[in-house]
């Protein structure tokens, strides 16, 4: 594999694999506040796909000597901060799902952006890992807006 090739590869899987854990992390911190059955069903479907997506990153990476790093935990903390500030006044299943849609759309934006960037060199098996990403999250953005 070229340099570049490799380099793409990496900033791609870095992507996937910060998406992944970003998510976890917020549907870690939201979980407690949901009071809705339905919707913590929904949460924890969705922390089980965001670690498969996690896990299979993670054993790329490892496959390939590639050092993944954790998010910064500036904006895990900042985003644990929003959550409980958000779901204070208002555990409303609509709330919720509106708290997660916004996520998505920001998932998939990112995923999208890196995909743009950094496609052409990037190997099958990373591409192949990051369009199912993004179709998973687009089933989650739809799974969210039926709960508005």
């Amino acid at each position: 594999m070229e340099k570049q090739d490799k380099k793409q590869s990496e900033e791609i899987l870095a992507e996937i694999y910060r998406n992944a854990q970003l998510a976890l992390q917020s549907i870690a911190d939201i979980m407690p506040q949901v009071d809705d059955q339905k919707v913590k069903d929904e949460l924890a479907a969705q922390h089980e796909e965001y670690e498969k997506f996690s896990a299979r990153a993670a054993k790329i990476a490892k496959d390939r000597g590639i050092e993944l790093k954790e998010p910064n935990m500036f904006k895990k903390a900042m985003m644990w901060g929003s959550i409980k500030m958000n779901t204070l006044t208002d555990n409303s299943r609509s709330h919720i799902a509106d708290m997660m849609l916004q996520g998505t759309v920001m998932g998939i934006s990112a995923l999208r952006t890196s995909a743009g960037e950094t496609y052409q060199g990037a190997s099958d098996e990373i591409t192949a890992l990051l369009d199912e990403m993004i179709k998973a999250e687009e089933q989650f953005e739809k799974k969210w807006k039926e709960y508005l």
